[in-house]
């Protein structure tokens, strides 16, 4: 008699490639994509290392009191047996997980800095004063808001990067 085994793509995938250590990045990468699933309505599928460290911190389970960046990196790597869509961009200093599928341009990266060095906010004349021609700055704008990550202020003719908001 003949039985279909019955393969789980996450076990089999990402627990393999573990060894040892399996099941807490097996099991830290699943909490890691229900928290950026979870916010991405709110922050455009970019969320800061901190923010999401704090986020896993708070979730149940006792080993995640302890959760360190390297942690999430290790976990965010192995999250890409999955396929694109995780991923970690730096903008100046400040670490990002990008949670959506697509390439971050250097250019986007470059407006991702200047926004996180003035508080989350993005105008055009911050972007003009990289030297950047206006076809640019446009075409990296309209990219952005079109995959969500940043919103306008209709008010004062800026933009907001959500995951990038300083209180």
């Amino acid at each position: 008699r003949w039985t279909t085994p019955q393969v789980q793509p996450l076990s089999s995938g990402i627990n393999a490639e573990y060894g040892g250590v399996g099941d807490f990045y097996y099991e830290l990468g699943v909490q890691i994509v229900e928290v950026c699933l979870a916010t991405r309505p709110t922050n455009g599928g970019i969320i800061t290392m901190e923010d999401l460290v704090a986020r896993l911190g708070k979730s149940s389970g006792k080993t995640r009191k302890d959760i360190q960046p390297d942690d999430v990196s290790r976990a965010i790597g192995k999250l890409a047996v999955l396929g694109d869509g995780f991923k970690i961009v730096k903008a100046g200093k400040q670490s990002l997980i990008q949670s959506v599928p697509g390439e971050l341009t250097m250019d986007h990266t470059a407006a991702l800095d200047v926004a996180n060095k003035s508080g989350g906010c993005l105008t055009i004349t911050s972007l003009e004063q990289m030297g950047w021609p206006e076809l640019r700055i446009n075409q990296t704008v309209d990219n952005l808001m079109d995959q969500g990550m940043i919103w306008v202020d209709e008010v004062d003719s800026s933009y907001w990067v959500p995951a990038l908001f300083h209180s």
